[in-house]
């Protein structure tokens, strides 16, 4: 074949020329089609055909549903609530790994699962995955593309990689979910009134906090997307490593992170460590909201005015401080020191919310520790976030945003 007259070596030079026609021989002989291989090409991705091919389907949706007795149909659906793009009838996008998790799914329908049930699973698998892979193929390319690399290497150490070490990954996400369903499990609440209602999905108490870096969206303007990007990684490494139960870290996006608890106390002590440690490591300024309330579980995430009232509380807080509502302030009076931070209107509640500043016990005041000579006070110690003590008889001030 005239790979030139093809325009298939448009704008190569020397050896990555010759690297292209090495890696378009080898793809022809190994029957790829000249159409999948021009539309590679297009989209800069020849490379990684030979990848695709050992990652790749070899089974229709019908062909699963002979092997698995899922209907093809409800194949199809669980695809897309992948979020993966839908095949059609005749293409070859299904695996063997696709044929055992569809057996199953069909084992999960027999038990009694609800259809509405395995979409939800399917959806939130889908979430998980695609940024799990995505992160996967990241590291990937980082660890093994060499400089100067042409096509026909890239492409043989990619395909000999991901023969070798893709199999590796089943023992990992095995061992994760494991864990991960210990965990949850070992959290639950089955009591008399689930038992009665027959339905373990029902609101509880808990507190919640949202913490942010102050100025992300600045900053996006300012930095390579590069640098953007390790900051919101090194942000969600903070956030795992400050957690200790029963704090749980519920979920990071970008500049955010979220934290539950069933008491508000170990939450605002997590909230405090992380604000020490993302100064530490010299990130952007946070500032944390935490509020108490009602909550339910969906989809391993929280919903409900909880929620919200810690979202809105986490944007009125100053940089390098925790904020929190009178009601977490009364159940964690003594555990902490408190600074009053005045009554703000946010958006959903009615009425002014009495808020207030947490910050660390000084070392006098811990439990167990002797008692403070006469005339030293830790109410004379400025708050955590540098703020004065206001005079006595100075009406409060708005906290800004």
């Amino acid at each position: 074949m005239d790979y030139a007259a093809e325009g298939l070596l448009d704008g190569l030079q020397g050896a990555a020329r010759a690297g292209r026609e090495q890696l378009l021989d080898r793809l022809l002989a190994d029957g790829f089609s000249l159409e999948l291989i021009r539309r590679a090409v297009l989209e800069d991705r020849l490379a990684l055909l030979p990848v695709d091919r050992v990652l790749g389907g070899c089974y229709t949706a019908e062909e699963v549903h002979e092997r698995s007795g899922l209907p093809a149909e409800t194949m199809l659906l669980v695809r897309r609530l992948l979020g993966l793009p839908a095949p059609r009838p005749e293409d070859r996008v299904f695996s063997k790994e696709d044929v055992a998790a569809a057996q199953s799914a069909q084992r999960f329908l027999d038990a009694g699962f609800s259809q509405e049930s395995i979409a939800e699973i399917t959806r939130v698998l889908g979430e998980g995955m695609g940024r799990l892979a995505a992160t996967i193929v990241a590291a990937f390319a980082e660890t093994f593309l060499k400089p100067g690399d042409n096509e026909e290497a890239v492409a043989a150490r990619f395909e000999a990689m991901a023969q070798e070490l893709t199999p590796a990954f089943t023992p990992v996400l095995v061992a994760a979910f494991t864990a991960q369903l210990r965990e949850n499990v070992g959290r639950g609440m089955l009591g008399l009134a689930e038992l009665e209602a027959g339905d373990a999905t029902g609101a509880q108490e808990v507190a919640v906090a949202f913490a942010d870096l102050v100025g992300f969206t600045r900053l996006a303007g300012q930095v390579e997307l590069r640098e953007l990007g390790s900051v919101a990684g090194r942000l969600a490494e903070l956030a795992a490593s400050v957690v200790s139960p029963p704090v749980r870290l519920i979920k990071t996006i970008g500049d955010a992170a979220m934290f539950v608890s069933p008491e508000p106390e170990p939450l605002i002590a997590v909230a405090l460590a992380f604000v020490d440690a993302v100064q530490e490591a010299g990130l952007p300024s946070l500032r944390a909201g935490i509020a108490l309330g009602p909550a339910v579980v969906r989809a391993g995430d929280y919903f409900g005015n909880s929620v919200n009232l810690a979202s809105r509380v986490t944007g009125v807080a100053r940089p390098g401080s925790v904020l929190c509502t009178q009601e977490v302030r009364d159940r964690a009076a003594d555990a902490f020191r408190w600074s009053a931070a005045g009554r703000h209107r946010v958006k959903g509640v009615s009425g002014a919310v009495s808020l207030h500043r947490a910050h660390p016990l000084l070392p006098a005041e811990a439990p167990g520790a002797a008692p403070q000579a006469s005339g030293d006070s830790s109410a004379n110690e400025p708050p955590r976030d540098g703020t004065r003590k206001r005079r006595a008889g100075r009406s409060q001030k708005r906290e800004p945003s």
